[in-house]
Parts: structure tokens; C-alpha cells; sequence
């Protein structure tokens, strides 16, 4: 740096990137970008999976109840079936009692004691996807087919 009576020279002392200098490091940046993205997109098709098997055990759950659940030597949780001696005919009976079904009755334990789950927005319905779940009271299944070639099921 050139300095006049102690003043530096503005017009010679230039600081900066040259463009190679850029270049290298757009071209270092895009090979990280080509190498991150798809691991980021594996994860997040990860994160998918375990919230669509999470939910699913929930319907599981909110259908036969959870027989870990017992107080006084009486299951506590019983689910839908349990309350009603039958899966239910659609996902949806889960969260509002159907017209045709009988209410509870405690002294018989029997009737339609839910929502088993919580229906706000009718979330419950769909995988993390956004696919509609697909439910086979028949088969005692509930498949999720929005991850792609695989196909989640869980039985009941």
C-alpha cells in the first residue's frame, strides 16, 4: 500500500474477489447443493414414513383400544370395537357417533363412547402424503400407499 504523508492510497489499495476466485466458489457451492438435496429429500421422505406408521397406530388404538390400559382389573381403554362389539364401518365413525349407532350405556359398558380420535379437520383421514387412507374393516387393515412403490399396511 502506497501512503502519502500517512494517508493511504484509495485508488491502489483495491481489495475483492477476483472472478476465478468466484468461479471456484459457485462451482464448490453447486457440487454441495448436487450432494445435499437428495439426502435432504431422503429425510424428509423418512420423516413422512414414521408420521404416516405413527398415525396409523393411532387408528389401530382409537379401533381395538390399547389393552395396556387397565385400572381396577378393567381395561380402560377399549376402542371402538370394544364398546361396540365391531370395527367400525369407515375411518370417520371414529370421531362422530353415526345416527345408527346406540350411545354409551355405562351400566352395560356398551354404545358408542367416543370420538376415539381427534377429528379436527378430519387430518386422521389422510397419510403424510396427503393420500386418503385406504380401509378395509373386512380385512382388519389400514393401508397407506402415498410413500411411493411402498405400501404401508398395519392390521388390526
Amino acid at each position: 500500500m502506497i501512503q502519502r504523508m500517512g494517508v493511504p492510497d484509495l485508488l491502489t489499495d483495491r481489495g475483492g474477489f477476483t472472478l476465478i476466485e468466484i468461479v471456484i466458489i459457485i462451482v464448490t457451492l453447486g457440487i454441495l447443493a448436487a450432494v445435499a438435496v437428495p439426502r435432504f429429500a431422503d429425510m424428509a421422505n423418512g420423516a413422512k414414513v414414521n408420521a404416516t406408521k405413527q398415525e396409523m397406530l393411532s387408528l389401530k388404538k382409537a379401533i381395538v383400544g390399547d389393552p395396556s390400559a387397565v385400572s381396577g382389573g378393567q381395561h380402560i381403554d377399549r376402542g371402538f370395537e370394544g364398546d361396540l362389539g365391531n370395527p367400525p364401518s369407515q375411518l370417520q365413525d371414529l370421531a362422530v357417533k353415526p345416527d345408527t349407532l346406540a350411545g354409551y350405556d355405562p351400566l352395560t359398558r356398551l354404545g358408542w363412547n367416543g370420538p376415539y380420535i381427534d377429528g379436527a379437520n378430519n387430518d386422521y383421514l389422510s397419510d403424510a402424503w396427503g393420500n386418503s387412507y385406504v380401509y378395509r374393516p373386512g380385512s382388519r387393515t389400514i393401508l397407506s400407499t402415498g410413500g411411493g412403490s411402498d405400501t404401508l399396511e398395519i392390521n388390526f
